[in-house]
């Protein structure tokens, strides 16, 4: 491969000419040569009815295929894994899989929230296309790059979630505040995670969330206070664009809405802001204050906790924590850094989605994806039953993951942390958290 280990290189192409559209990511770009080859091979195996989603190299390297809409064709190639895993998975392909099979989604699902659908698959200059396609750029470095810590909406599809303490208070205040500018869509980002939402934002496809989540965070990284961003709902509405309003309340807090034509940013800006937010300054600064750690203060968590991450299967959502570990025994290892533990973390979801617990995917997932994109163990797959737990011992930590009817707990500990005693300190915390937040 002429990539780098660990680097990862996107690639968009028109699907009938193999026009090229864009490539993002990785520092040295693919000679042309080759970006034509990895065209021509998955042109030649469909003019002989095959489908090449991905392939592997000699060199530990991956490639993986997907044709959206019959009109773009996204190529997603990785260098290998990085050194240093920490065990997990072993660099196995069917997590680099997932990940790059993710991506792809991601960035396709970008592609129609700035643009729509129709300019994608209807092109009529492709010059033109080019030059608009700009505007995804931002975006779409940010699913590659993965700049946010703590951020794991854009691998598991799933909202990610900041659990705030006064929640009744922020949840009234978006309500109102959304149906005083003519909409039933409205959230609170903190840190760039949803604190709060009305039903409708829920209501909207995971995958869009997800997307609409790193936009808001995009559009605060700008420094504007506030602006009007026309997008699309890729699943919702991909072809008619809303409005999306985003008003900055304070610093790592803003809040916004999906409309249509009225109310104007101005208006909402000068009346709305002020009148439905100020009075909960005060209320905003608590919320803040949760900080990375996603969850309130009425949250105990035990100190054996590295790091960990809450799904809800049910709703779709999501909240991660990392943590420093408080005063190891001597005689341990030093843990990880909170850096390489929100890596571990990462790492030790993927192995267990593909392996384990199975990849839970969104409602505009079909059939036949689903079974091009399976990555269950071999064994798995002859059993009646899904695995319920699973546990996993490194040179750095050990991990444990539980699943239940309605959620599912990843959670990596330090060593110190008998094997044996995991199970209960998992349930533990599982219970602690939706007892305290109902989450």
């Amino acid at each position: 491969m002429m990539l780098q280990d660990g680097s990862t290189q996107l690639l968009c192409l028109t699907a009938n000419s193999g026009v090229p559209l864009f490539t993002r990511g990785a520092f040295k770009q693919l000679p042309f040569s080759v970006i034509g080859s990895l065209n021509g091979v998955h042109m030649f195996g469909g003019g002989q009815g095959v489908v090449l989603s991905s392939c592997e190299t000699d060199c530990g390297g991956k490639v993986v295929w997907r044709v959206f809409q019959d009109s773009v064709m996204l190529i997603a190639v990785n260098g290998g894994q990085k050194a240093g895993g920490g065990g997990i998975g072993g660099g196995s392909s069917k997590e680099e899989e997932l990940h790059l099979q993710r991506l792809l989604e991601n960035v396709w699902n970008c592609m129609v929230l700035v643009l729509g659908r129709d300019e994608l698959a209807n092109m009529r200059n492709v010059e033109r296309l080019k030059k608009d396609l700009r505007a995804c750029f931002g975006l779409i470095d940010q699913l590659l790059e993965e700049r946010q810590e703590g951020i794991m909406g854009n691998l598991t599809h799933c909202v990610d979630c900041l659990l705030p303490p006064n929640p009744a208070l922020l949840q009234e205040a978006v309500e109102g505040f959304t149906q005083a500018a003519d909409s039933e869509f409205g959230c609170l980002v903190v840190h760039g995670r949803i604190a709060a939402a009305t039903e409708k934002w829920w209501r909207l496809a995971p995958q869009e969330v997800v997307l609409l989540s790193a936009l808001i965070r995009s559009l605060s990284a700008s420094g504007s206070a506030s602006c009007d961003y026309p997008v699309f709902l890729p699943q919702g509405s991909p072809t008619v664009a809303h409005r999306l309003l985003r008003f900055q309340l304070l610093p790592g807090a803003d809040v916004c809405v999906l409309c249509g034509p009225t109310p104007s940013l101005h208006k909402a800006e000068s009346d709305l802001v002020g009148q439905f937010w100020s009075p909960l300054a005060e209320t905003l600064r608590d919320c803040l204050a949760v900080g990375e750690r996603c969850l309130p203060g009425s949250v105990s968590l035990r100190p054996d906790v590295l790091a960990l991450l809450v799904i809800n299967r049910e709703t779709r959502r999501s909240v991660s924590c990392v943590r420093a570990s408080v005063n190891p025994p001597p005689s341990d290892p030093p843990p990880p850094s909170k850096a390489r533990c929100r890596e571990l973390l990462r790492l030790f979801y993927i192995f267990a989605a593909t392996r384990y617990f199975g990849q839970e995917e969104a409602p505009c997932v079909t059939p036949e994806e689903k079974v091009q994109g399976g990555n269950m163990e071999d064994f798995a797959l002859g059993f009646s039953h899904q695995p319920l737990q699973c546990y996993l011992v490194t040179e750095e930590c050990k991990c444990y993951g539980l699943q239940t009817l309605q959620h599912q707990l990843f959670m990596l500990t330090p060593l110190s942390v008998p094997t044996f005693a995991l199970r209960s300190v998992v349930t533990q915390t599982l219970s602690a958290i939706t007892a305290a937040t109902g989450f």
